[in-house]
């Protein structure tokens, strides 16, 4: 919740108004490195960070920053007040003066309007984080040189605030990045190409017009750095005379522990026994279903099973492994629990017994979901793409009927209230 106080951060006085100047200012109100850009981009980070205590701190500075926008904003409009009433002012700058009627407005200095394109967001907290501390540098270059421009000693006052609170969120930002513990070049959850990664490419060579030379310093030489020199022309020479120093473009191989590849057929054995269960259990359900638009569901699950076994089939054929199954004793137990569920909906009113069948259905799926989202990561890390392939199809579609169950669910609700409803309207 926000309130707004009706005192600045910091007290803002302008001794001699600068049209032209008051036009630079736009550039911390409505650009690219301004206060409404770093506003918007921590407090949309903080809604979107799942870490409390850095959450507060994105919300904290994000909230800080729409005062400074105040600040930036009341320096500009008395800055460009000349512009309401007298012409050679308006002339400066005649967006302001004729269609903002000498006000402020969220554009920059040179006319373009404020766009989110200015915001970075990843949803990742620590690039976001390195992204915040960039941000403030930039702003704090931005301000230095409207101080360098101002000859107005209540203005600079305020820029010197302002410029100050940048240095500031950029030391709280890196010490929370930081306090993540998290190593410098750790980007992400997938690791770079081994070996690729530590190679510098000596991509610009020659003498040119300026006499540029090639340099050697600790970001292309020293610890694991391998020097590349020239790859555009040495890759096009190999074929002639060979030996040219290669670029490990070459995949890393997979980086899976001792006995992955014998957990992932097993977490598939696992599944072909659970599906086969259900292709016995599912007509039961169709069956036992009051409402058609349940039972066609269960019908059309039962055929999306059988597709599943045989694509089940096929990854057990191209790991070279043969289609045997396991005794699913998770899916046995479930499967237990719809015959009770269902035995004992005989006794009750229709929406009531089709949303316990539907719980028990989606207690399959979710079991069904977690299963095959193991078996994927597993074949992902093996790098069996095509496993991954039809692993994915079969996820999709658990998923799928899993909202589709959703759907039919609300709707049974809405029934099921009916008769208390009715008998609601004849009591009154």
């Amino acid at each position: 919740m926000y309130h707004h106080v009706k005192k600045l951060m910091f007290t803002v006085r302008v001794d001699e108004p600068d049209v032209r100047f008051g036009n630079m200012l736009l550039e911390q109100f409505g650009g690219a490195n301004g206060e409404l850009a770093a506003a918007m981009q921590y407090s949309i980070q903080g809604l979107n960070c799942e870490d409390p205590d850095r959450k507060d701190l994105l919300m904290d500075i994000g909230t800080e920053e729409l005062s400074h926008l105040e600040i930036v904003g009341c320096l500009a409009r008395m800055h460009l007040k000349p512009s309401k009433f007298d012409r050679q002012a308006a002339e400066t700058d005649p967006l302001i003066a004729i269609a903002g009627g000498g006000g402020v407005n969220l554009f920059n200095s040179q006319g373009n309007p404020w766009t989110a394109d200015y915001l970075k967001i990843t949803g990742e907290l620590d690039v976001d984080l390195r992204s915040n501390i960039a941000a403030e540098a930039r702003a704090k270059i931005v301000y230095e040189r409207l101080i360098n421009f101002c000859d107005d000693a209540g203005t600079k006052d305020a820029l010197q605030f302002l410029m100050t609170r940048e240095i500031t969120h950029m030391k709280a930002f890196a010490a929370a990045l930081e306090s993540m513990k998290k190593p410098a070049f750790s980007i992400g959850k997938l690791a770079p190409t081994p070996g690729l990664v530590n190679q510098f490419f000596n991509d610009s060579t020659g003498a040119g017009d300026e006499g540029e030379i090639d340099t050697r310093g600790p970001w292309n030489q020293g610890g694991d750095w391998e020097f590349v020199e020239a790859p555009a022309f040495s890759q096009s020479e190999a074929g002639i005379n060979g030996g040219a120093q290669p670029i490990k473009t070459e995949s890393s191989p997979p980086l899976a522990p001792e006995g992955m590849a014998e957990l992932l057929v097993d977490e598939l054995r696992d599944i072909l026994h659970a599906e086969k269960q259900l292709t016995k259990a599912l007509p039961k359900m169709a069956k036992a279903a009051r409402f058609d638009r349940l039972r066609e569901l269960f019908e059309q699950h039962l055929i999306e099973t059988e597709e599943q076994i045989e694509r089940l089939d096929e990854c057990f054929s191209l790991l070279g492994e043969t289609a045997r199954a396991k005794p699913c004793k998770g899916m046995m137990g479930l499967v237990e629990e719809g015959q009770e569920v269902m035995e004992q909906g005989a006794d009750k009113e229709d929406a009531l017994a089709d949303l316990a069948l539907i719980g028990a259905a989606q207690r399959v799926e979710h079991y069904e979901i977690s299963a095959y989202t193991t078996a994927k990561n597993l074949a992902q890390q093996l790098r069996h793409s095509a496993v991954v392939e039809l692993l994915s199809k079969s996820l999709a579609e658990e998923e799928n009927s899993d909202q589709l169950l959703n759907q039919v669910a609300r709707s049974l609700m809405s029934v099921a209230q009916m008769p208390a409803a009715v008998e609601r309207i004849e009591v009154e």
